[in-house]
């Protein structure tokens, strides 16, 4: 197995036929697809397969390729920093639950690398993609809770994708909301009381099972449900139809605005949110930075 074999899968994983990946590789399609033949013959799997309509890469070719991202993108950091000398292009991913502190802290790591040449990602996303970009390498850093509900069934997940989550703080269950709300004064509020209102949730796509919900509590039998893709438009709604949702209380008025509130829910169930990585990957710089910034929301946890 060699740097080049990985190099033209990864190629043809970003391609849907071999004479386009062989094009964009400036070499002749079956010496593509014999180093590809050959490469499968080694390693004791199909990473694609072959169609009519081109290729399609398998679900084992997908493990292969995350790992092949991985190999390649080290061999190219060793050969710009102590072959070529190049300014090294930094990389640094994190896919998360829509948490405004996880934003936050990102924010604060970029600030505090200040790089000339980088290319970050951060991607609020699904629960269930969360996990597949962890396990995928598609980002080093994973953001998303556990709580008693969810837990035997996303840490059986964390093991068969082998990755490990890692605490970094347990919260109470908040009502976030308009500062507008008939409701946003109250120092507690009952489950049953928000029952008028809209819960805002966040879609979760084929994955819409309970234990995939953003929102503790899930199974509870709301009046009136919104579902939502992205955090910018749960915001509005909470506004205008005076919609709310459940979360840690941990409020970034930077970004959201000074249009909100948290308000405790009168509720036993802890939240704890966590992160996952790859087992056995050690984190980068980025990635230490960048969990350094979480562990400081850990103060401004409501009690």
């Amino acid at each position: 197995m060699t740097i080049t074999q990985l190099r033209y899968a990864i190629a043809v994983s970003n391609s849907t036929s071999m004479n386009k990946a062989s094009r964009q590789l400036f070499i002749s399609q079956p010496s593509l697809s014999a180093s590809i033949k050959e490469l499968e013959e080694e390693i004791g799997i199909d990473l694609f397969r072959r169609t009519n309509r081109g290729i399609q890469i398998t679900p084992e070719g997908k493990e292969f390729i995350g790992y092949a991202r991985q190999v390649v993108e080290q061999y190219e950091l060793l050969q710009s920093r102590y072959v070529t000398k190049d300014q090294v292009r930094t990389r640094f991913s994190v896919s998360a639950q829509h948490y405004t502190f996880a934003v936050q802290a990102y924010v604060n790591t970029v600030r505090e690398f200040g790089m000339d040449k980088y290319e970050f990602a951060i991607n609020e996303t699904k629960t269930s993609e969360v996990i597949n970009d962890v396990k995928n390498f598609r980002s080093e850093i994973g953001i998303l809770y556990l709580n008693e509900f969810n837990r035997k069934v996303l840490t059986k997940l964390f093991k068969e994708n082998e990755l490990d989550f890692t605490p970094l703080m347990d919260c109470h269950i908040y009502v976030y909301m308009s500062k507008n709300h008939p409701l946003a004064k109250r120092d507690c509020i009952r489950l049953q009381e928000l029952d008028p209102y809209p819960l805002l949730s966040f879609d979760q796509g084929q994955f819409n099972s309970f234990y995939f919900s953003e929102e503790v509590l899930a199974t509870y039998d709301y009046k009136q449900v919104i579902k939502c893709n992205d955090r910018a438009t749960i915001l509005n709604l909470m506004v205008g139809l005076n919609g709310y949702t459940l979360c840690s209380g941990i409020i970034c008025e930077d970004l959201n605005g000074q249009e909100y509130t948290a308000v405790k829910l009168k509720s036993s169930e802890i939240m704890r949110v966590g992160y996952l990585t790859r087992k056995g990957i050690a984190l980068s710089p980025m990635g230490q930075r960048y969990i350094r910034e979480l562990e400081a929301y850990k103060n401004q946890v409501l009690i």
